[in-house]
């Protein structure tokens, strides 16, 4: 995605990242029993998901934590470097959503292409295509398989521990994510059909579980969300929707506030029509990824219970 923007950069990052390759492995690397395990999460949500259940045996460093940051089109520091190379386990999204993270590992390797015991690769191990949607944390069952893929990583690095990784992840499931569970049955059980409207695809992944029916067209979102061009006949239908208050509730990601969605927001102002919003990083960044999705959850809640009854 919005790969002409990364072009640039792209050999320089490589070049940078070229002088850990020629550094022997660190010796972290290497299964140690009852150690602490150093991951690498390419964007905050993954990296508090990755904290949460690794607990007291994982390290983690997200990259990407500033909200206002827009991840498609991050470039990797220096700083990025270093903590890749040093990490035994480097989880990042895939399907395109971080490609610069891809170049990191490949310039952190001798051989031919990273290695795939210390890769959490989120497209891969949901089964994504590579012209998949890529925000994969808005899907639960996904979040549910990624969580499984991740403690079956920490077990593999550090089999002392593996019941405490299980029991971990059991905890966060059935505890940490149980409001987060809650509200999304709630959700689902009133307003099951509900016609909704959207900025980009990031929210594609989250309408189906919540049972509600995103009538934007999906040629539009999938633009909005790459930074492509905007057909005319989209931005019509889209009018057409607000204007005859054929959605109930509009939800944007405030990250990506192109000229047409604001446009779009002031329509269904204009047409009372609540809007909500969500975001592709932890929003405040000290969240954890279930105090973020709550309260975005509850935001789209609210919209739906005032745009249901005008």
């Amino acid at each position: 995605m919005r790969t002409a923007r990364r072009l640039l950069w792209a050999v320089a990052v490589v070049g940078l990242v070229a002088g850990c390759a020629s550094a022997p492995a660190p010796a972290g690397r290497a299964a140690q029993a009852g150690r602490v395990l150093q991951v690498v999460a390419a964007e905050n949500e993954w990296g508090s998901i990755a904290a949460q259940v690794g607990g007291a045996h994982v390290q983690v460093t997200s990259i990407i934590t500033n909200p206002n940051a827009d991840p498609h089109a991050y470039e990797p520091t220096a700083a990025d470097a270093r903590a890749v190379a040093a990490a035994d386990l480097v989880w990042y999204n895939g399907i395109g959503y971080d490609g610069w993270m891809p170049k990191l590992l490949a310039a952190d390797t001798a051989s031919s292409a990273p290695d795939p015991a210390r890769v959490l690769d989120v497209g891969r191990v949901v089964g994504a295509a590579s012209s998949a949607n890529p925000h994969r944390w808005y899907n639960p069952a996904d979040v549910h398989t990624v969580i499984g893929a991740y403690v079956g990583d920490l077990s593999r690095l550090d089999p002392a521990d593996a019941d405490y990784f299980k029991a971990s992840a059991a905890t966060f499931e059935d505890h940490g994510l149980a409001a987060y569970h809650q509200l999304i049955g709630q959700i689902k059980a009133r307003f099951a059909g509900t016609p909704v409207g959207a900025s980009e695809s990031i929210f594609s992944m989250l309408a189906p579980a919540l049972g509600l029916d995103l009538i934007t067209p999906p040629s539009f979102l999938r633009a909005i969300s790459e930074g492509s061009d905007v057909s005319a006949a989209d931005k019509a239908t889209i009018d057409r929707q607000i204007s005859g208050r054929r959605i109930k509730a509009y939800i944007y990601n405030s990250q990506n506030t192109t000229p047409d969605v604001r446009a779009q927001i002031n329509e269904c102002r204009a047409a009372g029509i609540p809007t909500a919003t969500i975001t592709e990083t932890l929003a405040p960044p000290g969240a954890t990824y279930q105090q973020w999705q709550v309260a975005q959850l509850r935001g789209i809640q609210a919209a739906l219970v005032e745009g249901t009854r005008r």
